[in-house]
């Protein structure tokens, strides 16, 4: 039977939903986490459907064999494939992502708003949606951007070559009036330094980290899960990607000198 005491199971294509735990552990100290990074299969914004659905389900039984009571998908374009095939599949809460539309409409003051994210999420059906329900009265431009992924992967934060990719995606919605740029990928907020810079102190940027953690605060508490106040145990970080070369950016991102990569078993790293 889940309990308080049992974590909460995060997971995305990589080391982007870190920034979602970051917001997740800010919401929720007392909780205790396990972060899945596919990193063995990153990126998944290239992937069919089928094959994010498969590697979602993969992960997420994991999760469940150690013990989750509650499953953030941390990934845009993982949710907008596979969050609804999830839950009609697993009994616990699943929280998904979605790009900031909503809040990203109130806030403009040009009328312009730009979407940074992965070729999947900006195809998917999800989006699509989300757009003709919250995008109405904007003009809503979207920007693909499978690379920056791969930044955020390789720990490539502020280097002239981060830049030069960042500014190549970034300028041209500056050029068509956006004043709002929504993070649509949670790998970009690692990046939002760069991505500020290059945009200027008047063009907003917005990512769904916040609210995702409120609504897993929210969720937890509705059905009795919210750990009691303490010191929790350490969370537990795997990955189907390279440790050796992980650790170092995990720990960069996590602010955690704890923090440690494990591999996934074999049959779920595959």
């Amino acid at each position: 039977m889940t309990t308080p005491t049992a974590p909460v199971g995060v997971f995305d294509s990589g080391l982007g939903g870190l920034s979602v735990l970051r917001d997740l552990r800010r919401a929720l100290p007392h909780e205790r986490f396990v972060y899945v990074a596919d990193s063995g299969h990153v990126p998944y914004g290239e992937k069919s459907e089928v094959y994010i659905r498969t590697r979602s389900t993969l992960i997420t039984e994991f999760l469940l064999t150690q013990g989750a009571k509650l499953i953030v998908v941390a990934c845009n374009t993982a949710t907008a494939a596979a969050v609804n095939h999830l839950r009609s599949r697993f009994t616990l809460p699943i929280v998904g992502m979605e790009p900031a539309v909503k809040p990203a409409a109130a806030a403009t003051r040009s009328g312009v708003v730009g979407v940074l994210a992965t070729t999947g999420t900006l195809s998917s059906v999800k989006f699509a949606a989300l757009l003709a329900r919250f995008g109405r009265g904007v003009r809503v431009l979207t920007e693909p951007c499978p690379d920056w992924v791969e930044l955020v992967e390789h720990g490539e934060f502020d280097s002239p070559q981060a830049r030069g990719v960042i500014a190549r995606h970034v300028e041209p919605l500056l050029a068509a009036g956006a004043d709002t740029l929504i993070l649509g990928c949670t790998h970009y907020p690692f990046l939002r330094p760069l991505i500020a810079e290059i945009a200027g102190p008047d063009v907003a940027l917005i990512d769904t980290g916040a609210a995702v953690a409120r609504q897993t605060h929210r969720l937890l508490s509705a059905h009795g899960l919210l750990a009691a106040a303490g010191t929790p145990p350490e969370s537990a970080f795997y990955t189907s990607g390279d440790c050796a070369r992980l650790q170092p950016v995990l720990r960069r991102l996590c602010g955690d000198c704890a923090a440690h990569m494990h591999p996934l078993p074999a049959a779920v790293a595959a």
